[in-house]
Protein backbone atom coordinates (compact mmCIF):
# COMPACT_ATOMS: atom_id res chain seq x y z
CA UNK A 1 0.00 0.00 0.00
CA UNK A 2 2.66 1.92 -0.83
CA UNK A 3 0.23 5.19 -2.43
CA UNK A 4 -1.54 5.23 0.98
CA UNK A 5 1.77 5.62 3.09
CA UNK A 6 2.54 9.03 0.16
CA UNK A 7 -0.73 10.16 1.21
CA UNK A 8 0.27 9.51 5.07
CA UNK A 9 3.25 11.43 4.57
CA UNK A 10 1.64 14.29 2.47
CA UNK A 11 -0.70 14.83 5.46
CA UNK A 12 2.26 14.82 8.16
CA UNK A 13 3.97 17.64 5.72
CA UNK A 14 0.56 19.55 6.11
CA UNK A 15 0.41 18.71 9.83
CA UNK A 16 3.50 19.44 11.02
CA UNK A 17 4.41 22.39 8.35
CA UNK A 18 7.54 20.67 6.86
CA UNK A 19 7.82 21.07 2.77
CA UNK A 20 5.70 19.33 0.84
CA UNK A 21 7.45 18.43 -2.12
CA UNK A 22 10.60 17.52 -0.46
CA UNK A 23 10.23 14.17 0.82
CA UNK A 24 10.50 10.27 -0.82
CA UNK A 25 9.10 7.61 1.29
CA UNK A 26 8.89 3.80 0.75
CA UNK A 27 11.62 2.13 -0.80
CA UNK A 28 10.64 3.10 -4.05
CA UNK A 29 11.54 6.68 -2.69
CA UNK A 30 8.02 8.18 -3.44
CA UNK A 31 7.11 11.93 -3.75
CA UNK A 32 3.94 13.97 -3.14
CA UNK A 33 2.41 14.88 -6.95
CA UNK A 34 -0.83 16.33 -6.17
CA UNK A 35 -1.58 19.76 -5.70
CA UNK A 36 -1.43 21.04 -1.99
CA UNK A 37 -5.38 20.81 -1.75
CA UNK A 38 -5.12 17.03 -1.95
CA UNK A 39 -2.02 16.94 1.03
CA UNK A 40 -4.37 19.03 3.04
CA UNK A 41 -7.57 16.62 2.62
CA UNK A 42 -4.90 13.55 3.89
CA UNK A 43 -4.27 15.23 7.10
CA UNK A 44 -6.70 12.76 8.59
CA UNK A 45 -4.23 9.85 7.72
CA UNK A 46 -2.06 11.31 10.12
CA UNK A 47 -4.28 10.01 12.86
CA UNK A 48 -4.46 6.57 12.64
CA UNK A 49 -2.00 3.82 13.29
CA UNK A 50 -0.56 2.42 10.01
CA UNK A 51 -2.53 -1.30 10.36
CA UNK A 52 -5.89 0.68 11.08
CA UNK A 53 -4.71 3.23 7.80
CA UNK A 54 -4.18 0.07 5.69
CA UNK A 55 -7.71 -1.77 7.14
CA UNK A 56 -9.18 2.00 6.14
CA UNK A 57 -8.07 1.99 2.64
CA UNK A 58 -9.22 -1.62 1.76
CA UNK A 59 -12.18 -1.25 3.34
CA UNK A 60 -13.15 2.21 2.19
CA UNK A 61 -11.83 1.00 -1.25
CA UNK A 62 -14.73 -2.12 -1.35
CA UNK A 63 -17.18 -0.20 -0.37
CA UNK A 64 -16.48 2.50 -3.07
CA UNK A 65 -16.02 -0.21 -5.94
CA UNK A 66 -19.26 -1.44 -4.82
CA UNK A 67 -20.74 2.79 -4.81
CA UNK A 68 -18.82 3.01 -8.25
CA UNK A 69 -21.09 -0.24 -9.72
CA UNK A 70 -24.28 1.61 -7.98
CA UNK A 71 -23.57 4.68 -10.54
CA UNK A 72 -22.44 2.88 -13.00
CA UNK A 73 -25.93 1.61 -13.24
CA UNK A 74 -27.83 4.96 -12.48
CA UNK A 75 -25.62 6.04 -15.24
CA UNK A 76 -26.83 3.64 -17.63
CA UNK A 77 -30.53 3.40 -16.37
CA UNK A 78 -30.54 -0.11 -15.31
CA UNK A 79 -31.81 -1.66 -11.32
CA UNK A 80 -29.12 -3.41 -9.23
CA UNK A 81 -30.76 -5.62 -6.26
CA UNK A 82 -28.40 -5.73 -2.98
CA UNK A 83 -27.53 -9.74 -4.06
CA UNK A 84 -26.64 -8.28 -7.99
CA UNK A 85 -24.82 -5.46 -6.55
CA UNK A 86 -22.37 -7.71 -4.08
CA UNK A 87 -21.88 -10.26 -6.63
CA UNK A 88 -20.95 -7.54 -9.06
CA UNK A 89 -18.85 -6.35 -6.30
CA UNK A 90 -17.14 -9.42 -5.50
CA UNK A 91 -16.45 -10.07 -9.30
CA UNK A 92 -14.99 -6.76 -9.91
CA UNK A 93 -11.99 -6.95 -7.30
CA UNK A 94 -10.05 -9.27 -9.95
CA UNK A 95 -10.58 -6.59 -12.50
CA UNK A 96 -6.41 -5.81 -12.57
CA UNK A 97 -7.32 -1.74 -12.47
CA UNK A 98 -9.30 -2.36 -9.22
CA UNK A 99 -7.46 -4.72 -7.50
CA UNK A 100 -4.13 -2.48 -7.92
CA UNK A 101 -5.99 0.25 -6.42
CA UNK A 102 -6.29 -1.41 -3.65
CA UNK A 103 -3.20 -3.27 -3.14
CA UNK A 104 -1.24 0.15 -3.69
CA UNK A 105 -4.00 2.34 -1.24
CA UNK A 106 -4.94 4.17 -4.50
CA UNK A 107 -7.58 6.87 -4.73
CA UNK A 108 -8.89 6.21 -8.16
CA UNK A 109 -12.14 4.85 -6.64
CA UNK A 110 -13.36 7.72 -4.83
CA UNK A 111 -12.22 10.23 -7.93
CA UNK A 112 -14.44 8.46 -10.02
CA UNK A 113 -17.05 7.92 -7.80
CA UNK A 114 -17.17 12.00 -7.16
CA UNK A 115 -17.07 12.21 -10.86
CA UNK A 116 -20.14 10.20 -12.09
CA UNK A 117 -21.99 11.40 -8.86
CA UNK A 118 -22.18 14.41 -9.97
CA UNK A 119 -22.56 13.87 -13.45
CA UNK A 120 -25.60 11.72 -13.06
CA UNK A 121 -27.56 13.95 -10.78
CA UNK A 122 -30.63 15.41 -11.82
CA UNK A 123 -30.45 18.83 -14.22
CA UNK A 124 -30.33 22.15 -12.34
CA UNK A 125 -29.60 20.28 -9.12
CA UNK A 126 -28.10 22.34 -6.75
CA UNK A 127 -24.57 22.48 -6.73
CA UNK A 128 -23.98 20.27 -9.58
CA UNK A 129 -20.82 20.22 -10.68
CA UNK A 130 -19.06 21.59 -7.23
CA UNK A 131 -18.18 17.58 -6.92
CA UNK A 132 -16.18 17.21 -10.33
CA UNK A 133 -13.94 20.80 -9.22
CA UNK A 134 -13.35 19.39 -5.95
CA UNK A 135 -12.41 16.17 -7.87
CA UNK A 136 -9.73 18.61 -10.14
CA UNK A 137 -8.53 19.73 -7.43
CA UNK A 138 -7.38 16.53 -5.65
CA UNK A 139 -5.94 15.36 -9.03
CA UNK A 140 -5.75 17.52 -12.22
CA UNK A 141 -7.07 14.91 -14.49
CA UNK A 142 -10.71 14.87 -14.15
CA UNK A 143 -11.21 18.82 -15.48
CA UNK A 144 -11.23 17.31 -18.63
CA UNK A 145 -14.77 16.61 -17.50
CA UNK A 146 -15.20 20.04 -16.94
CA UNK A 147 -14.13 21.37 -20.84
CA UNK A 148 -17.36 18.26 -21.42
CA UNK A 149 -19.63 20.13 -19.38
CA UNK A 150 -18.71 23.14 -21.56
CA UNK A 151 -18.77 21.46 -24.74
CA UNK A 152 -22.25 19.93 -24.12
CA UNK A 153 -23.42 23.03 -23.54
CA UNK A 154 -24.09 22.86 -20.12
CA UNK A 155 -22.31 26.03 -19.05
CA UNK A 156 -23.90 26.78 -15.04
CA UNK A 157 -23.02 23.00 -13.98
CA UNK A 158 -19.28 23.84 -16.21
CA UNK A 159 -19.31 27.11 -14.55
CA UNK A 160 -19.94 25.64 -10.83
CA UNK A 161 -17.14 23.17 -11.48
CA UNK A 162 -14.75 25.83 -12.55
CA UNK A 163 -15.73 27.75 -9.27
CA UNK A 164 -14.91 24.66 -6.67
CA UNK A 165 -11.92 23.82 -8.79
CA UNK A 166 -10.63 27.67 -8.20
CA UNK A 167 -11.50 27.30 -4.81
CA UNK A 168 -9.50 24.08 -4.16
CA UNK A 169 -6.71 26.15 -5.56
CA UNK A 170 -7.20 29.05 -3.81
CA UNK A 171 -7.40 27.05 -0.41
CA UNK A 172 -4.08 25.34 -0.71
CA UNK A 173 -2.47 29.03 -1.24
CA UNK A 174 -4.51 30.02 1.60
CA UNK A 175 -3.20 27.30 4.23
CA UNK A 176 0.29 26.37 1.90
CA UNK A 177 1.47 29.68 0.14
CA UNK A 178 5.45 27.98 -0.61
CA UNK A 179 4.05 24.63 -1.60
CA UNK A 180 1.36 26.28 -3.71
CA UNK A 181 4.23 28.56 -5.28
CA UNK A 182 6.91 25.21 -5.66
CA UNK A 183 3.59 23.00 -7.29
CA UNK A 184 2.03 25.22 -9.57
CA UNK A 185 5.03 27.02 -10.75
CA UNK A 186 7.70 24.07 -11.04
CA UNK A 187 6.52 20.66 -9.90
CA UNK A 188 3.04 20.21 -11.87
CA UNK A 189 5.44 20.38 -15.00
CA UNK A 190 7.63 18.00 -13.83
CA UNK A 191 6.23 14.57 -15.63
CA UNK A 192 9.19 12.47 -14.31
CA UNK A 193 8.76 13.16 -10.78
CA UNK A 194 5.47 10.86 -11.26
CA UNK A 195 7.42 7.88 -12.34
CA UNK A 196 9.00 6.53 -15.93
CA UNK A 197 6.75 7.32 -18.62
CA UNK A 198 8.04 4.59 -20.73
CA UNK A 199 7.48 1.25 -18.32
CA UNK A 200 4.22 -0.45 -18.38
CA UNK A 201 2.87 0.23 -15.68
CA UNK A 202 1.60 3.53 -17.99
CA UNK A 203 -1.07 2.67 -20.37
CA UNK A 204 -0.96 5.88 -21.94
CA UNK A 205 -0.30 6.69 -25.41
CA UNK A 206 3.12 8.56 -24.24
CA UNK A 207 3.62 4.92 -22.80
CA UNK A 208 2.85 2.92 -26.11
CA UNK A 209 4.85 5.28 -28.10
CA UNK A 210 7.81 5.25 -25.74
CA UNK A 211 7.86 1.16 -25.49
CA UNK A 212 7.09 1.25 -29.58
CA UNK A 213 10.09 3.55 -30.48
CA UNK A 214 12.48 2.03 -27.72
CA UNK A 215 12.66 5.82 -26.67
CA UNK A 216 12.62 6.89 -23.04
CA UNK A 217 11.27 10.11 -24.38
CA UNK A 218 9.62 10.41 -27.30
CA UNK A 219 8.62 14.48 -27.44
CA UNK A 220 6.59 15.29 -30.70
CA UNK A 221 6.37 11.33 -32.00
CA UNK A 222 3.55 11.44 -28.51
CA UNK A 223 2.29 15.27 -28.89
CA UNK A 224 1.41 15.15 -31.91
CA UNK A 225 -0.92 11.50 -31.80
CA UNK A 226 -1.79 13.23 -27.67
CA UNK A 227 -3.25 16.60 -29.21
CA UNK A 228 -5.14 14.78 -32.01
CA UNK A 229 -6.74 12.44 -29.97
CA UNK A 230 -7.27 14.97 -27.27
CA UNK A 231 -9.55 17.12 -30.12
CA UNK A 232 -11.22 14.07 -31.42
CA UNK A 233 -12.37 12.57 -28.28
CA UNK A 234 -13.62 15.54 -27.39
CA UNK A 235 -15.59 16.42 -30.17
CA UNK A 236 -16.69 12.92 -30.24
CA UNK A 237 -18.16 13.51 -26.44
CA UNK A 238 -19.50 16.38 -27.63
CA UNK A 239 -21.42 14.66 -30.16
CA UNK A 240 -22.11 11.71 -28.40
CA UNK A 241 -25.88 10.27 -28.73
CA UNK A 242 -26.36 10.14 -25.64
CA UNK A 243 -24.77 11.15 -22.38
CA UNK A 244 -23.23 7.70 -20.81
CA UNK A 245 -21.30 7.59 -24.12
CA UNK A 246 -20.53 11.14 -24.07
CA UNK A 247 -18.64 10.64 -20.15
CA UNK A 248 -16.64 7.16 -21.22
CA UNK A 249 -15.36 9.14 -24.29
CA UNK A 250 -14.33 11.57 -21.92
CA UNK A 251 -12.70 9.25 -19.53
CA UNK A 252 -10.85 7.58 -22.35
CA UNK A 253 -9.73 10.63 -23.92
CA UNK A 254 -8.44 11.53 -20.36
CA UNK A 255 -6.62 8.55 -19.57
CA UNK A 256 -5.09 8.35 -23.42
CA UNK A 257 -3.68 11.86 -23.66
CA UNK A 258 -2.63 12.29 -19.78
CA UNK A 259 0.86 11.28 -19.89
CA UNK A 260 0.95 8.98 -16.87
CA UNK A 261 -2.00 6.82 -16.49
CA UNK A 262 -0.92 3.96 -14.36
CA UNK A 263 -2.92 0.63 -14.86
CA UNK A 264 -4.98 1.26 -11.63
CA UNK A 265 -5.82 4.80 -13.09
CA UNK A 266 -8.66 2.81 -15.61
CA UNK A 267 -11.07 2.25 -13.44
CA UNK A 268 -13.45 3.32 -15.64
CA UNK A 269 -13.22 -0.17 -16.84
CA UNK A 270 -16.29 -0.20 -14.48
CA UNK A 271 -18.92 1.66 -16.09
CA UNK A 272 -18.06 0.90 -19.41
CA UNK A 273 -18.79 -2.42 -19.31
CA UNK A 274 -22.28 -1.04 -17.73
CA UNK A 275 -22.42 0.81 -20.53
CA UNK A 276 -22.00 -2.66 -22.74
CA UNK A 277 -24.56 -4.74 -20.84
CA UNK A 278 -26.95 -2.09 -21.35
CA UNK A 279 -26.63 -1.68 -24.79
CA UNK A 280 -27.09 -5.35 -25.31
CA UNK A 281 -23.67 -6.30 -26.05
CA UNK A 282 -22.71 -9.02 -23.91
CA UNK A 283 -20.23 -10.48 -25.55
CA UNK A 284 -18.24 -7.36 -25.77
CA UNK A 285 -18.51 -6.69 -22.23
CA UNK A 286 -16.83 -10.43 -21.83
CA UNK A 287 -14.69 -9.40 -23.77
CA UNK A 288 -13.55 -6.36 -21.76
CA UNK A 289 -13.61 -7.59 -18.93
CA UNK A 290 -10.82 -10.65 -20.37
CA UNK A 291 -8.65 -7.89 -21.39
CA UNK A 292 -9.00 -6.08 -17.38
CA UNK A 293 -8.23 -9.43 -15.98
CA UNK A 294 -5.80 -11.08 -18.69
CA UNK A 295 -3.05 -9.18 -16.67
CA UNK A 296 -0.89 -9.42 -20.05
CA UNK A 297 1.27 -6.29 -19.10
CA UNK A 298 3.04 -8.52 -16.13
CA UNK A 299 3.67 -11.42 -18.26
CA UNK A 300 5.85 -10.05 -20.23
CA UNK A 301 9.63 -9.11 -19.00
CA UNK A 302 9.21 -5.70 -17.65
CA UNK A 303 12.37 -5.67 -14.62
CA UNK A 304 15.06 -2.79 -15.41
CA UNK A 305 14.99 -1.19 -18.68
CA UNK A 306 13.64 -4.04 -20.22
CA UNK A 307 9.97 -2.58 -20.89
CA UNK A 308 12.40 -0.69 -23.94
CA UNK A 309 13.49 -3.56 -25.50
CA UNK A 310 10.04 -5.26 -25.77
CA UNK A 311 9.92 -6.87 -29.27
CA UNK A 312 7.00 -5.91 -31.99
CA UNK A 313 4.87 -9.23 -31.37
CA UNK A 314 5.13 -8.58 -27.50
CA UNK A 315 4.12 -4.83 -27.64
CA UNK A 316 0.10 -5.11 -28.08
CA UNK A 317 0.54 -7.34 -24.56
CA UNK A 318 2.55 -4.52 -22.65
CA UNK A 319 -0.13 -1.95 -23.93
CA UNK A 320 -4.11 -3.63 -24.29
CA UNK A 321 -5.53 -0.71 -22.24
CA UNK A 322 -4.49 2.32 -24.62
CA UNK A 323 -5.06 0.56 -27.28
CA UNK A 324 -8.73 -0.47 -25.80
CA UNK A 325 -9.07 3.18 -25.31
CA UNK A 326 -8.01 3.91 -29.22
CA UNK A 327 -10.84 1.34 -30.22
CA UNK A 328 -13.09 2.88 -27.95
CA UNK A 329 -13.11 6.49 -29.56
CA UNK A 330 -14.83 5.67 -32.70
CA UNK A 331 -16.63 2.06 -31.33
CA UNK A 332 -18.49 4.50 -28.37
CA UNK A 333 -19.56 6.97 -31.22
CA UNK A 334 -20.68 4.58 -34.49
CA UNK A 335 -20.84 1.05 -34.26
CA UNK A 336 -22.42 0.76 -31.05
CA UNK A 337 -25.33 2.87 -32.37
CA UNK A 338 -26.89 0.00 -33.74
CA UNK A 339 -27.66 -1.67 -30.59
CA UNK A 340 -29.90 -0.48 -27.99
CA UNK A 341 -29.22 2.72 -27.02
CA UNK A 342 -28.97 3.75 -23.23
CA UNK A 343 -31.22 7.10 -22.22
CA UNK A 344 -30.38 9.76 -20.00
CA UNK A 345 -29.61 8.72 -16.92
CA UNK A 346 -33.46 8.51 -14.97
CA UNK A 347 -32.91 11.71 -12.94
CA UNK A 348 -32.38 13.63 -16.34
CA UNK A 349 -35.93 12.40 -17.67
CA UNK A 350 -38.02 12.88 -14.49
CA UNK A 351 -36.89 16.77 -15.06
CA UNK A 352 -39.24 18.95 -17.02
CA UNK A 353 -36.09 20.05 -18.98
CA UNK A 354 -36.11 15.70 -19.83
CA UNK A 355 -39.78 15.84 -20.29
CA UNK A 356 -39.77 18.39 -23.20
CA UNK A 357 -37.05 16.50 -24.92
CA UNK A 358 -39.23 13.12 -24.27
CA UNK A 359 -42.03 14.29 -25.73
CA UNK A 360 -39.99 15.95 -28.98
CA UNK A 361 -38.67 12.31 -29.22
CA UNK A 362 -41.98 10.59 -29.06
CA UNK A 363 -43.22 13.20 -31.49
CA UNK A 364 -40.57 12.98 -34.43
CA UNK A 365 -41.27 8.47 -33.65
CA UNK A 366 -44.47 9.37 -34.75
CA UNK A 367 -43.77 11.51 -37.31
CA UNK A 368 -41.29 9.05 -38.79
CA UNK A 369 -43.69 6.12 -38.35
CA UNK A 370 -46.47 8.01 -40.66
CA UNK A 371 -43.81 9.01 -43.41
CA UNK A 372 -42.63 5.49 -43.18
CA UNK A 373 -39.42 5.92 -42.26
CA UNK A 374 -39.60 4.18 -38.93
CA UNK A 375 -36.55 2.35 -37.32
CA UNK A 376 -36.53 -0.92 -38.11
Amino acid sequence: MADALVYRAEGAAVANGTDLYGFTVTEWELPATYPPFAAILFVPTTWLSLPALKLTFILGNITLLALLIHLSARLTDTRTRPALLLAATAAALWLEPVFQTILFGQINLALACLILWDLTRPPGATGKGFALGVAAGIKLTPAIFIAYLFLRGRVREGCTALVAFTGTVALGALVLPAASADFWTHRLFETSRVGKAWIVDNQSLQGLIARALHDPTPGVAWLAPAALTAALGLWLARRAKTEPRGILLTAATALLISPISWSHHWVWCVPLMALLMAEGRPRLTAAVATLFTARTLWLIPHQGDLDLQLPYWQQPLASPYVLLGVALLPMLSTCLSTGTEVPAPRAEVDSPHGHRAANRDRAANRDGAAGGVGRP
